[in-house]
């Protein structure tokens, strides 16, 4: 029997830190739940092609934007399960067997990770605990959380949308009875520590309200840029 799960990461010049995401993910392959990785790229210029390639992973390429680079890489997908992740999100130790007894429950659901950024301080601590309450409360965890989904429900939901922001705020809200998995999703802080802790927290905080509210997503992703 085939393995369940298909990787797809979405990268856009992240060679720096693909081969950590990479690697966090060998466990899964030990534990024969990874039938394939499909990196979907958005015209990278570095080295994470080698990388993706140097992995035997599969490859997706088109233009950049996180919703269309992530509908390209899931539909090359054929694992019974789709494992979404950032290419600067890292699964802790141990992640393989919590997964595995999961997606082997009678009704196993959609489920996400609990955040925490590569980062010391206070700032990180409540930044990484709101994203966590808000997806227990709200249903609402983001892509850097990591996203477990059933392929037929992925497919029912009608997958992601070429968007270039929001794309997965926009999938789970079509999801039902999300699971948080007692497993940690190691982030990269480095735009928060770029453009501030609360700075950067509150500018997430407007985006996903004006989302909310009917705003365009590309202008929402003009907005978020500058």
């Amino acid at each position: 029997m085939p393995a369940p799960i298909s990787v797809v990461i979405p990268t856009l010049n992240s060679a720096a830190e693909l081969s950590g995401s990479l690697g966090a993910l060998m466990e899964g392959l030990a534990e024969g739940l990874i039938r394939e990785v499909v990196i979907s790229d958005g015209g990278s210029t570095d080295k994470t092609l080698e990388l993706a390639e140097e992995a035997g992973a599969e490859l997706a390429a088109g233009a950049p934007s996180r919703g269309g680079q992530l509908r390209r890489g899931c539909a090359l997908a054929r694992g019974e399960w789709i494992l979404v992740l950032h290419a600067d999100t890292l699964l802790a130790p141990g992640w393989a067997s919590v997964v595995a007894a999961h997606i082997q429950e009678e009704e196993a659901t959609p489920a996400y990770f609990q955040l925490r950024f590569r980062a010391k301080g206070l700032a990180p601590a409540l930044v990484a605990g709101w994203a966590n309450l808000r997806a227990r409360l709200f249903g609402l965890p983001y892509g850097d959380q990591g996203l477990l989904v059933p392929r037929a429900a992925y497919v029912a939901a009608g997958g992601y949308a070429d968007q270039p922001l929001m794309e997965d705020v926009a999938l789970v809200r079509r999801l039902t009875s999300l699971t948080p998995l007692p497993v940690t999703a190691l982030t990269s802080a480095a735009r928060y520590q770029r453009d501030g802790w609360l700075r950067r927290g509150g500018r997430n905080l407007r985006t996903l309200l004006r989302y909310f509210l009917g705003a365009d997503p590309q202008k929402l992703a003009r907005d978020y840029q500058k």
